[in-house]
């Protein structure tokens, strides 16, 4: 089983947690964004993951997505919060997270893309061809406003 993730699903199962996470909207010197694409739904994403303790958030982005994609980042402004309740996500060992994720935009300085247990492809991807890949709703929403405009944070 994998984990399935429901949107605005008045049929999802309530949430039984809530774990701060991090996600960084990365983008390279030509404008290209990278993403994965994960192993456990299969759709294309932009990496991140759970805080864990005794860490800062942005500490958090950089070991995220070095440990996804390869790719050594800073970060460098806040995308926004994202923390809508009609998102959960359902793990196979019966948690269900409602979506709590700040999200952040990061810039490369080293490392080399490459595939990990949670990443099955790491890609750069020009802005005009994403809407031809598998995107989760709310990824896409973190990705077009990490695209918009960076004095604004969003949240919900």
């Amino acid at each position: 089983m994998r984990r399935i993730d429901h949107f605005n699903d008045p049929a999802a199962p309530r949430a039984t947690s809530l774990k701060p996470a991090v996600s960084a909207v990365v983008l390279d010197a030509e404008g290209r964004l990278l993403l994965i694409r994960r192993t456990d739904n299969d759709r294309y994403a932009i990496p991140g993951g759970a805080q864990e303790c005794g860490e800062t958030v942005a500490q958090a982005v950089v070991r995220e997505v070095e440990e996804e994609t390869g790719v050594v980042v800073e970060v460098v402004s806040l995308v926004g919060i994202f923390s809508n309740p009609a998102h959960v996500v359902a793990f196979p060992d019966g948690e269900v997270r409602q979506e709590f994720s700040m999200c952040f935009r990061a810039v490369p300085t080293g490392g080399h893309p490459r595939g990990s247990s949670e990443s099955k492809e790491v890609r750069w991807v020009a802005p005009e061809d994403l809407r031809s890949l598998d995107i989760h709703p709310s990824i896409r929403l973190r990705i077009e406003r990490g695209l918009a405009d960076p004095t604004s944070p969003y949240f919900t």
